[in-house]
């Protein structure tokens, strides 16, 4: 049952809280520690002003390279709860190993990643699908109720709402690329694994989960031969990175360029939030696909 998981955790992170340098007062918020930006967003969704979240990955940074500050493993250390991603951030898996293991909260426990298909480890993008963000967000609830069981009732019927939003977003996904004149986004980062698998689209990525791996001579050959047999129109880039390969390509091609987020971060002076980042992405997928 749901109070004995929570039961189980609070004795872990007991445990854990003995070497905490900065016990945290009656009353003060929870000291939560994000990886980047979509674990951020649903830990102040559903913590609320119970809450103080701090993200590891500054606005504008390629949260893959993380690496981490003296204050920020302090900052780990001293956490309630640290937000991540098994295998997304190797700098943060390494130091919650080895200073706030029973603060942790693996969001890959509560969504099982699917195996890459390019290689390099299972895919951590699991924020693209709503549904599995929801399913996130539930279990993200469950854990903040250990340290604050007296907030435990809050946390859920937040994460309730919140999992409403996205559902309705995943609505709009489903009505909105259900008829399209193609069905393969050709990106330039093969992020959008789980939205393609929901959306029964097919991934074609320049590069692989990584952004930073360049791209072989064959392997871009091969991209551009697949956009010239489905008829791509656009080439999708995305914030965090540079243009420079997708515009080669879509030259090549005589296809354009446009802007696909995989939401790993937003960007400085950005005044979104996760789900109108999402929509934004709908419509783009929208023009590119020919989506009526």
């Amino acid at each position: 049952m749901w109070w004995r998981v929570v039961l189980a955790a609070a004795v872990l992170v007991g445990l854990a809280a003995c070497g905490r340098t900065a016990p945290r007062s009656p009353g003060e918020p929870l000291r939560v520690v994000a990886g980047f930006y979509p674990l951020q967003y649903v830990a102040e969704q559903v913590g609320a002003d119970r809450v103080r979240v701090t993200n590891l990955a500054a606005p504008g940074a390629e949260p893959h390279d993380l690496e981490l500050s003296p204050r920020q493993t302090a900052a780990i250390a001293d956490a309630d709860v640290v937000a991540f991603i098994g295998g997304f951030q190797p700098a943060l898996d390494e130091a919650v190993h080895e200073d706030a293991a029973g603060a942790a909260f693996d969001a890959a426990a509560a969504v099982p990643l699917r195996p890459a298909t390019e290689g390099g480890g299972p895919d951590p993008h699991i924020w693209l699908d709503p549904a599995r963000l929801g399913t996130v967000a539930d279990a993200l609830a469950a854990r903040l109720s250990v340290p604050d069981p007296s907030g435990a009732a809050g946390y859920r019927t937040r994460a309730s709402a919140l999992r409403t939003k996205l559902a309705a977003l995943d609505t709009a996904y489903r009505a909105g690329l259900r008829t399209c004149a193609r069905r393969e986004i050709i990106v330039s980062h093969g992020a959008f694994g789980y939205l393609a698998e929901r959306y029964d689209l097919d991934q074609i990525a320049i590069t692989g989960l990584s952004p930073e791996v360049e791209p072989t001579p064959r392997h871009l050959a091969q991209v551009a031969a697949a956009a010239t047999a489905h008829d791509a129109t656009t080439i999708f880039f995305e914030t965090l990175t540079s243009p420079k390969v997708a515009d080669a390509i879509a030259s090549e091609v005589g296809a354009r360029t446009a802007v696909l987020d995989p939401i790993e971060g937003l960007e400085p002076g950005s005044t979104g939030d996760y789900l109108s980042v999402m929509r934004s992405n709908l419509g783009a997928l929208r023009t590119g696909l020919g989506c009526t």
